[in-house]
């Protein structure tokens, strides 16, 4: 087996959390106090089969590991290793594991301001909910808010826009929503109540068996190169975009505030090096994967269709509606949707202006180019 020369990434976390001098020279002389010989665990929210979002823990693991001369061990461990997606969140608060990897929105039922953190229905893209996040004041005011939890927070990447589902009847109209029994959950899952769709919790291995034996009509997962693997297309075949729900769904590690607090500066600063190499290369990989797999679900059955037009403007209507009434109760969420609210229409003001007229181009000319 060969030995991987350290990379150019690699380097710039040794140089951002230890300095010219690595930790590997300082942990063997009077420095070693300070830069202890940790072992965490880290638990997914997702399965080991999903290899981009699984392997996110993976790679945080591996480069945490390689910047810290292995003194600094994380551990990524699967769902039920030993806390299910729903129980990760409050596990980590609890310090029953060190870290979890998985969406804020997990934490929903406790305050749904976490939902802001991931994604909420007309909410930001993916580059706006990053940019929030990493220069817009977001992390601070989450910070308070996870805070009051025992919880820290790192960005663990994005998948981008989401898929809408796969639908065994197409909608056509806001009347073909009444009675829909579509397997969703969160804010989405609440949006789409006001339609008389009934959510239906359940994992992603449990959906193709749900809808094959008709026990539910509908199924939204995440998008192209996860969805394929459920292979849904053959028994719902009408694939509609997009997820609105979700526009750009952001991913973190969560940490224990304690277990955080008491970790060396260098082992922080590495750690946050880590996520952001992390979170970035999760959404590349999505952006990298996905228009392959699109072509591969088409070309085994999957019929794309838009959401139609007055399905959008209504559900529009019906988040603003759920949002007032949250509002209404919560003032932590009123504070940080607000934020949020004010950040995306500025951010769409200029998407409008460059990005969206030079996408719009590039699309219709790609055939040319």
């Amino acid at each position: 087996m060969t030995t991987r020369k350290p990379t150019l990434k690699r380097r710039a976390l040794l140089a951002a959390g230890l300095g010219a001098a690595g930790l590997g020279a300082s942990a063997r002389g009077a420095g070693a106090q300070a830069m202890p010989e940790l072992r965490w665990r880290l638990t997914s929210a997702y399965a080991k089969n999903l290899d981009i979002l699984f392997g996110a823990a993976e790679t945080l693991g591996r480069l945490v590991g390689e910047a810290t001369d292995g003194r600094f061990q994380i551990q990524a461990q699967g769902p039920g290793e030993p806390v299910p997606p729903e129980g990760l969140i409050d596990a980590v608060a609890a310090g029953t594991v060190e870290m979890g990897h998985g969406p804020a929105s997990l934490g929903a039922g406790k305050d749904p301001v976490f939902a802001l953190a991931t994604a909420i229905p007309f909410g930001l893209n993916a580059r706006g909910q990053n940019a929030w996040w990493n220069a817009g004041g977001a992390a601070d005011l989450f910070g308070e808010v996870f805070g009051k939890f025992g919880l820290v927070a790192l960005p663990g990447g994005n998948t981008g826009a989401q898929m809408g589902g796969w639908f065994r009847k197409e909608i056509k109209g806001v009347a073909d929503l009444q009675g829909l029994k579509f397997r969703i959950g969160g804010l989405g899952g609440q949006v789409l109540t006001k339609f008389g769709v009934v959510p239906q919790q359940l994992s992603g291995p449990e959906i193709y068996p749900a809808l094959e034996a008709k026990r539910i009509d509908a199924a939204e997962w995440i998008g192209p190169y996860d969805d394929e693997r459920l292979g849904l297309q053959k028994v719902a075949p009408i694939y509609h975009y997009p997820g609105f729900w979700e526009g750009g769904a952001m991913l973190h590690f969560w940490i224990n505030a304690e277990k955080w607090r008491a970790l060396p500066k260098p082992y922080r600063a590495i750690l946050q090096g880590a996520a952001a190499q992390v979170a970035a290369e999760v959404q590349a990989r999505y952006d990298a994967r996905n228009p392959q797999a699109l072509r591969r679900l088409v070309a085994g059955g999957a019929q794309l269709r838009p959401f139609p037009q007055d399905v959008m403007e209504a559900a529009l209507k019906n988040a603003n509606d759920v949002y007032g009434e949250m509002a209404a109760k919560n003032a932590d969420f009123r504070r940080v949707y607000e934020a949020m609210k004010t950040f995306r229409n500025e951010a769409y003001l200029w998407f409008q202006v460059a990005e969206y007229t030079y996408d719009n181009f590039m699309i219709r000319a790609r055939a040319r180019g």
